[in-house]
């Protein structure tokens, strides 16, 4: 079987990053849309997003803000929203921990819920590619997410409440993050962590400032590592 070249796995990463434009488009459009109804300017709003390319933290922070809830949860609940970032990290990092440290600075910036969701995907069906390669494959995959992120938050700042309300563009959110997470669901751990996560978020709804996401989280993870240690017994 012939190898596969940086460019090839280049162009692989477009392709494989290409589905998830239906929903990043209107999700930054919710946010230019959220942003510019929070009082913020069209520069403030895209300074935003190409800063900080983290949409669900975005989205959550500027509606904490909204409701004005005090800096410290709004500060809080965007650090937990974001938590999983780390763990995308160090879950890259045995991947492309030997790339040069611009390539490493680039990926850090880069590493959002699709191009992470997509990488890992691939690089645990070719464990045998280089450094170069998953790189370049990394780097297809955001190609096409992070200018059209971009450009969907441009469009919502622009268009700003002259949206229709029935154009419903916030279903796009859930429908983000079931597109990432649903193929990672291949173990019993994960799908325990997220029926656990799912159940508490609805039970506790009632919490002030979105503090019962930050709780079902916690409580997610605590029962996948629970099935999973229990699991490892099991196996011994």
């Amino acid at each position: 079987m012939p190898s596969t070249t940086p460019k090839k796995a280049y162009a692989s990463g477009i392709r494989a990053g290409l589905p998830f434009l239906i929903v990043v488009v209107p999700f930054g459009a919710i946010f230019g849309v959220i942003g510019m109804e929070a009082g913020l300017n069209i520069a403030e709003v895209m300074a935003f997003t190409v800063l900080v390319i983290a949409g669900g933290a975005q989205i959550t922070a500027l509606q904490l803000m909204q409701d004005n809830a005090p800096t410290i949860i709004v500060l809080a609940t965007a650090l937990a929203v974001n938590a999983r970032m780390a763990m995308y990290s160090a879950s890259m990092a045995p991947h492309i921990g030997t790339a040069p440290l611009w390539q490493r600075a680039l990926i850090s910036y880069l590493l959002v819920d699709q191009s992470y969701a997509a990488s890992v995907l691939k690089y645990e069906e070719k464990p045998q590619w280089d450094v170069r390669t998953k790189v370049a494959y990394f780097l297809g995959t955001i190609t096409p997410v992070a200018p059209m992120w971009y450009l969907g938050t441009l469009a919502g700042a622009l268009a700003g409440t002259a949206i229709p309300e029935s154009w419903s563009l916030d279903v796009a959110v859930p429908l983000a993050f079931l597109a990432i997470v649903a193929p990672g669901l291949r173990t019993p751990a994960h799908i325990a962590a997220a029926f656990v996560a799912l159940v508490a978020s609805l039970l506790l709804a009632w919490m002030p400032f979105s503090t019962g996401v930050i709780a079902a989280g916690m409580l997610g993870m605590i029962a996948g590592a629970e099935v999973e240690r229990a699991m490892g017994r099991r196996a011994a």
